[in-house]
């Protein structure tokens, strides 16, 4: 079983101040955690999808969004279409670049747990990264729209849904706004 890591990191980071990807948090660009953390955990290959913001990022293929600015929607879309061509992946983990509390033990959970869509669980709430096997990848090329993602697609399968409790061993908050000193 072939899972790929795809981390969601082409916004411009409005509220930010900036996009968040090349910013450095504890000595470590964003971009570079995330791809480490799902790197960890057993996905391979890595994809990052970077849009407001471009360059290099090692131990991950960069795939460029030139619609970044219509939504978070787009950048799913990018990547998975990517995934369609390169045929050979089995399912993938999405995550998005501003979790600096995600660990590659959550993630491994993720990928270690069966299921159509298996979503990390902190205190039993939803929050990122999701798996998606490759079945469910063409409808949910189609349903993402806006700024919204996965979200449409993943209320309207509750059937198919595998919750994993991660809370124990990471944070699911993001960082919306620049940390101050």
């Amino acid at each position: 079983m072939t899972t790929a890591g795809l981390v969601l990191a082409a916004g411009e980071g409005k509220r930010f101040g900036g996009p968040k990807a090349p910013y450095v948090h504890n000595g470590e660009r964003l971009v570079d955690r995330a791809v480490n953390v799902l790197a960890e955990a057993g996905c391979d290959p890595v994809f990052v999808v970077l849009g407001a913001w471009i360059g290099d990022v090692p131990g991950a293929t960069v795939l460029e969004n030139q619609n970044w600015s219509t939504g978070m929607s787009s950048s799913l879309q990018v990547g998975l279409k990517h995934l369609n061509s390169e045929g050979g992946i089995d399912e993938v983990v999405v995550s998005l670049v501003d979790l600096p509390g995600l660990t590659s033990e959550a993630v491994s959970r993720i990928v270690n747990t069966p299921g159509e869509i298996v979503v990390a669980a902190y205190d039993a709430k939803r929050g990122h990264p999701v798996k998606f096997a490759s079945s469910t990848w063409p409808e949910l090329i189609t349903s993402a729209t806006g700024d919204q993602g996965a979200r449409s697609y993943i209320a309207e399968h509750p059937d198919q849904i595998v919750l994993v409790e991660v809370g124990d061993v990471a944070t699911g908050e993001d960082m919306d706004v620049r940390p101050t000193a």
